[in-house]
């Protein structure tokens, strides 16, 4: 079993936001792979009390007693929180055995560093979404790069923390469209847990399509999700970067070797994209509800 913190910023269910870190939520606890030994809230896809409002709403949804939920910091003034302390004092019970899986700022994670010098060598890995490698279009418009912008200053010092990092960008991501196909699947599924989907979906589906003209949306924090799963399915690319503190306002990663660079894993191809949909599936499937 893989012992998994996840740390996201999630707004599933709040109009106008996406819903990726709830599905991903969901992924995470209908795989038989992973234990989840809490949720840290942090804020990016909106501010932190939305986010731990519908996080929170979540957890009530799916009667979910067992996961500790903490609430992050609200911005990088202070990032001190209940989210921070609780890295902290997981990664010292469990040293070297939990794989933390970032899908909004980083800053609870800067944090919990700043509590703990020793933070970064007791955590066995990282794995963050986000990060551009090119100006992000979708569908002829260009779109913002959300995570690492939101505390770009926290997502320097994590990145040059010589912790373990696999970075899943905004391009790989691209690859993960949730299309009509794979909507369609889900209005087929007949167990509850698939019509809970659709409800806290549908209106996600329908923004996208208005604002950017495509039929799906990007499940953008599942990619790295399953990464931690089946890595086997992702190319591996060892990269030297060297972004700067001013690079990532825009969560631009700037990949050029220099003195000031450090080793990211940047993979770029989801090899076997139908194993990757039916994973997924199969993951939800697996949950009661």
């Amino acid at each position: 079993m893989k012992k998994i913190i996840f740390d996201c910023d999630n707004t599933m269910g709040v109009f106008g936001r996406d819903v990726d870190d709830g599905l991903t939520f969901l992924y995470l606890l209908g795989n038989k792979n992973i234990e989840i030994l809490g949720v840290t809230n942090t804020f990016g896809n909106s501010n932190i009390d939305t986010v731990f409002r519908a996080t929170s709403k979540l957890f009530n949804d799916l009667n979910l007693k067992n996961i500790p939920l903490l609430k992050g910091a609200s911005s990088p003034q202070n990032r001190t929180s209940e989210a921070s302390r609780f890295l902290v004092e997981m990664i010292n019970k469990y040293p070297k055995e939990i794989t933390i899986l970032a899908t909004g700022s980083l800053t609870n994670i800067y944090g919990a560093y700043k509590e703990d010098k020793n933070f970064f060598e007791k955590v066995k890995n990282i794995v963050i979404m986000g990060g551009i490698l090119e100006p992000l279009i979708l569908n002829g418009k260009k779109m913002d790069e959300l995570n690492l912008s939101s505390d770009n200053e926290a997502a320097y010092h994590v990145l040059n923390s010589k912790a373990n990092i696999t970075l899943i960008s905004a391009q790989l991501c691209l690859q993960a469209l949730f299309s009509k196909e794979e909507s369609n699947r889900i209005l087929k599924e007949k167990k509850p847990i698939f019509e809970y989907i659709r409800n806290m979906t549908l209106p996600w589906y329908s923004f996208i399509q208005i604002k950017y003209g495509i039929e799906g949306f990007h499940n953008w924090d599942i990619v790295a999700a399953v990464f931690i799963t089946n890595p086997e399915l992702f190319d591996k690319n060892i990269v030297k970067a060297s972004s700067t503190i001013d690079d990532l306002k825009t969560g631009f990663i700037n990949i050029v070797d220099n003195n000031n660079s450090y080793e990211l894993n940047i993979p770029t191809v989801i090899k076997d994209k139908e194993k990757f949909n039916n994973l997924i599936f199969d993951s939800w499937n697996n949950i009661n509800y």
